[in-house]
């Protein structure tokens, strides 16, 4: 569900800078409310579901790690941006985010 959630997210954020730069920003406003509100039917549901076995914290690190899994496909294949090490650079960042909020557990 999370995964869903970020990947409406993802279009709701940033297709609009591709489908509608020509438009006016409010059109684009009302198009990303539009697109977010599917975003929401996924992300309550399984922030609640996940509130039940995670803390708010391991949650919401869960949530980063799926969002850059979405996003770097998405700005890669979708956007066409170029390939940065950035990427790589950040998702080791979230590898030590996720072992420090998991460690607890891991022992």
């Amino acid at each position: 569900m999370l995964l869903c959630s970020n990947i409406f997210m993802t279009f709701a954020w940033y297709a609009h800078l591709r489908e509608l730069n020509g438009k006016a920003w409010f059109i684009a406003a009302f198009v990303s409310w539009g697109i977010a509100f599917f975003e929401y039917l996924f992300q309550v549901p399984a922030n609640r579901i996940g509130y039940s076995v995670l803390t708010v914290g391991e949650l919401k690190v869960i949530q980063e790690v799926i969002t850059l899994s979405v996003f770097v496909p998405f700005a890669l294949f979708y956007l066409r941006e170029p390939m940065k090490l950035d990427y790589l650079w950040a998702a080791l960042c979230l590898v030590g985010a996720v072992y420090f909020m998991f460690r607890g557990k891991l022992a």
